[in-house]
């Protein structure tokens, strides 16, 4: 009887550890393989590749490299010489064009009440076509002059948003070309993450999902919620040909690797003290439910 009931218990509690075995293989299988989360996650932010809209040596460099700046802070200075010059001939040219029209104006207003008597219709016509294409020339130059005064205002490169100065190697004397980006500004309003979960995960991630996000080698949690799933990714066993024919592939691996979506999770709650965030930085990211 002894010998019975104590082979009994522990076939009990075999079959009870068994069973708490299978259960928490079954759940590791289930976290490891289809639970929502990723090691595979980067910090993104926009990043603006400012260029200057003039071109011209540089006078005046007020930044450094890593800086922190905010949105209107002047970064550097084309040097403005030219375009003050050029300023002041567009002025001329204005004020020229101005006196022009005044006196057509007034050659018009002598004339108007003459039509018929001394003054034939024609020569009244050619006067009002000539009060016309002065106020053209006035019009023309009044442009000339808001694109001159303009340049001299772009000569001062300000930042167009708040951000850090980064890869900044700018001095002065060196020449800048319009439209040539000469530094990098990463914006700190723009900072998401940006999560690449493998297709077998998708099904348990939705539009809204609370996110935990864990930067590598910092203590601090990110809190923030899924704002978007891609949409579509590179098939990279097709490409087009040169008659625009699908172009495919004709190997087959047996073992396939699931693809990665990428998953764009909006910051909510970004961490303080020490730790600020670095674009390019690794993450891991969980997502949890609703």
């Amino acid at each position: 009887m002894k010998i019975t009931s104590l082979l009994s218990r522990r076939v009990a509690a075999l079959a009870v550890a068994i069973a708490a075995i299978t259960v928490a293989a079954l759940f590791l299988w289930d976290y490891y393989m289809n639970a929502p989360w990723t090691r595979d996650g980067r910090v993104c932010a926009d990043i603006v590749r400012l260029a200057p809209d003039v071109s011209g040596p540089v006078s005046g460099v007020l930044v450094q490299d890593n800086q922190s700046v905010k949105k209107g802070d002047m970064l550097f200075r084309v040097d403005p010489a030219r375009f003050l010059l050029a300023l002041r001939q567009s002025e001329a040219a204005l004020a020229d064009a101005t006196s022009a029209l005044i006196l057509a104006q007034r050659e018009l207003a002598r004339n108007r009440p003459m039509e018929g008597r001394w003054v034939s219709h024609q020569q009244l016509d050619q006067l009002t076509t000539a009060v016309t294409r002065c106020e053209a020339v006035v019009r023309r130059a009044e442009a000339d002059r808001d694109v001159a005064r303009l340049n001299l205002e772009r000569s001062e490169v300000r930042s167009p948003v708040n951000g850090y100065v980064t890869n900044f190697s700018l001095r002065e004397g060196n020449y800048v070309t319009s439209g040539q980006p000469v530094m990098a500004i990463v914006d700190e309003d723009s900072y998401y993450v940006a999560g690449y979960f493998e297709e077998t995960k998708l099904p348990r991630i939705r539009l809204g999902d609370r996110v935990t996000v864990r930067l590598m080698g910092a203590g601090s949690r990110i809190v923030g919620h899924v704002a978007g799933i891609a949409a579509g990714i590179e098939d990279r066993d097709r490409a087009d040909s040169s008659r625009l024919l699908a172009n495919v592939n004709p190997t087959f691996s047996w073992v396939r690797l699931p693809q990665r979506v990428p998953v764009r999770v909006s910051i909510d709650d970004a961490p303080g003290g020490p730790t600020r965030l670095v674009a390019g930085q690794t993450a891991t990211v969980i997502v949890s439910a609703r």
